[in-house]
């Protein structure tokens, strides 16, 4: 099976949002080839959280799974945390009153 290049990934997710008016910024640029991909959501209410890709140990999916959650400062101490790990990590930021993110739609979910 063919693995998509985080770049590859990255520009189809922001399409993605686009499509359904989300404003999204890359606020990290990670590795072109095989860098991680974390998502905060910012619902603009000084409320954030953070997702990451990992492996459900049950069945062998990728999902997204919750890293942080709470104010926006301490998700984004969550996220540098992360960053400290990972120089290769793309941190995109998803500014949605409503909550959507998209990850769980087709293309994008497990």
């Amino acid at each position: 099976m063919t693995r998509l290049t985080a770049r590859f990934w990255v520009d189809a997710y922001l399409a993605r949002l686009r499509q359904h008016a989300i404003p999204a910024f890359v606020t990290a640029h990670g590795d072109d080839q095989a860098g991680a991909v974390l998502v905060k959501l910012a619902t603009l209410d000084g409320q954030a959280r953070a997702f990451t890709r990992s492996f459900d140990l049950a069945t062998g999916a990728r999902i997204w799974s919750e890293l942080a959650a709470g104010t926006e400062p301490e998700v984004d101490a969550a996220i540098a945390r992360q960053r400290g790990f990972d120089p290769d990590l793309w941190v995109l930021e998803v500014e949605d009153r409503q909550g959507r993110h998209l990850l769980d739609q087709d293309g994008f979910s497990g």
